[in-house]
């Protein structure tokens, strides 16, 4: 990567100095890099390019790691001219407190904090940088005209394996029609597996296409591992998705993955709640008809059917909270 300028490795600026605004420069490639806060930047063209807005996001939990090292590959090689760059891009290191601390956050998960949810737990780091990522993305997206094109694509690793390894979450459409193209363009990008969200959410995936109405998802791309322990060569799919994006060109799959839909959550009410699954099991592990998935205190929640999944399952999680998600095969 070159060292002529931060970008060519804006994760290694933005670790080494994590409060720090990546500078405003006019690059030999043609890009007009602007900081916009710490891990945060937008890159254009100084040339005419298409009416397109694209955000990246990753490193919203600083514990998944290999989806920051994407994203900064692709941004090195946008500003040293080895790849054309076409639209708009705002590039995000969601959380770089928590990427220099290895934690999944410091003192709240932060995609439990948008649309708003942040003004709850004001004492919270994560708190005040989801407001702040709120702000920027808004910013981003009104400054396209209307005809404009709007893309988010939120970059996560899972803290367990998956039976599906790597995934995406379609945020609630908010009564919009699920769009069949940026379906296939997943399953071009290596993502066979796809979940519809069936209710609003406090995600950032779910911020931007309901505020903004962009194509939003939240790709769930592997295990989550520290720097330096991650196979990218395993991410090859959404890299290349990526990179043929930012660089304008049309998608070239017409594959639909496959569709699950959430069919309810397993909130933990109590600290009496209880979870009988094993630790390690997997995201999407099948539960058998009339398997006692958790218990809490005046509830159980029984798998029925044959055709049910778990998903993301965490029984650490707060009261109240989210302890996971019983999923179901769906079509559109």
């Amino acid at each position: 990567m070159s060292t002529t300028h931060p970008y060519g490795d804006l994760l290694a600026f933005t670790l080494t100095s994590p409060e720090a605004i990546p500078p405003s420069l006019t690059l030999e490639a043609g890009i007009e890099a602007t900081g916009v806060a710490p891990g945060v930047a937008i890159l254009r063209p100084t040339r005419p390019h298409q009416e397109a807005f694209i955000l990246l996001s990753a490193g919203i939990h600083g514990n998944e790691t290999a989806p920051v090292e994407v994203l900064n590959r692709i941004v090195a090689d946008l500003c040293d001219g080895r790849l054309p760059l076409d639209v708009t891009v705002m590039v995000m290191f969601g959380n770089p407190a928590a990427l220099v601390a290895g934690r999944r956050y410091l003192d709240y998960d932060m995609n439990r904090l948008f649309m708003g949810r942040h003004a709850g737990q004001l004492q919270a780091v994560e708190a005040r940088r989801a407001a702040q990522l709120e702000e920027m993305a808004r910013a981003f997206f009104t400054q396209a005209d209307a005809g404009a094109r709007r893309w988010h694509y939120d970059l996560h690793t899972a803290i367990r394996g998956s039976v599906f390894e790597q995934f995406g979450i379609y945020p609630f459409p908010d009564g919009r029609p699920h769009d069949r193209s940026e379906l296939a363009w997943l399953t071009e990008a290596g993502i066979g597996t796809v979940l519809l969200h069936s209710q609003p959410s406090a995600t950032f995936s779910y911020f931007t296409s309901h505020h903004f109405g962009a194509h939003a998802f939240t790709l769930e791309l592997g295990k989550a591992r520290p720097f330096g322990q991650n196979d990218l060569p395993r991410f090859a799919g959404i890299d290349r998705a990526l990179r043929r994006r930012l660089a304008g060109l049309s998608s070239t799959a017409g594959i639909q993955p496959q569709l699950y839909r959430a069919k309810y959550d397993l909130i933990k009410e109590t600290e009496a709640f209880t979870l009988y699954l094993a630790d390690d099991v997997e995201n999407f592990t099948a539960l058998p008809d009339g398997y006692l998935i958790a218990e809490d205190v005046g509830m159980r929640y029984v798998a029925h059917g044959g055709q049910e999944r778990i998903l993301f399952p965490n029984p650490k999680v707060a009261c109240g909270l989210r302890a996971g998600i019983v999923v179901e095969p769906a079509t559109l």
